[in-house]
């Protein structure tokens, strides 16, 4: 089994370290972790320290660390403008994108997107979600983004006309890859005009119409196994 994963701000520049606030409250008081069992802490940045619980208290551990490395980001950087949905559709698809391995999540204010953006949600599931994927990197969270503005950032954008299939186009070797999945009303003509006018190519996954908070994490998955990290 791999070894849980705590989100600290700084890593510890000492062989010695304390976990306590909410971090130490979930690994004391809910995971009840005990003497001698390991685990690692990271800083969200690719900084991973590796360390052994030698005292247990409420809401805090005392730990040993014993190693430390950096996980560098993988190029090209897969970044999603994710249209914003109603409900909890966003942070679903926060959640599964941070999972199968987003680098960056853009919120999108598409035409057609009618529920309202909350940020603290998205960063909180996408922190959360880290951990339980156990990444050295939390997603950069970027800024709320208009149509004119994606488009001069887009590469690809899902919609289920297109002809080219996301799993045969070529691909960019270092950079980004910036893809583009509409809120649940879709994307509308003059925004697919606007990006195709902008450079961005149309794609499609398969035959099937998928939802906005499913469509983001299967073309992460299809990049994942061209690029060779899954």
């Amino acid at each position: 089994m791999s070894l849980p994963l705590f989100l600290v701000p700084v890593l510890p520049a000492s062989e010695t370290f304390v976990l306590d606030g909410p971090e130490g409250h979930h690994a004391a008081d809910v995971q009840r972790m005990r003497v001698g069992e390991e685990l690692m802490l990271g800083d969200g940045l690719g900084g991973l320290a590796f360390a052994s619980v030698t005292s247990v208290a409420k809401g805090r551990l005392e730990l040993a660390v014993h190693k430390r490395e950096f996980v560098p980001l993988q190029e090209p950087r897969l970044v999603v403008a994710q249209g914003i949905a109603k409900g909890d559709r966003s942070e679903l698809a926060v959640q599964a994108m941070t999972e199968v391995g987003v680098d960056e999540i853009v919120p999108w204010e598409a035409m057609r997107s009618i529920g309202r953006l909350r940020a603290d949600r998205w960063a909180t599931t996408a922190r959360e979600a880290s951990k339980q994927a156990r990444r050295a990197w939390v997603p950069f969270m970027g800024e709320p983004v208009s149509t004119k503005a994606l488009a001069e950032r887009a590469t690809f954008v899902l919609h289920e006309e297109a002809t080219a299939r996301l799993s045969t186009v070529e691909l960019p070797a270092a950079g980004e890859i910036v893809l583009v999945v509409g809120p649940e009303g879709g994307i509308d003509a003059r925004e697919l005009d606007l990006f195709a006018g902008a450079g961005a190519t149309t794609v499609r996954l398969g035959d099937n119409v998928l939802r906005t908070s499913t469509a983001g994490v299967a073309a992460l998955a299809v990049l994942a196994t061209r690029l060779g990290r899954w």
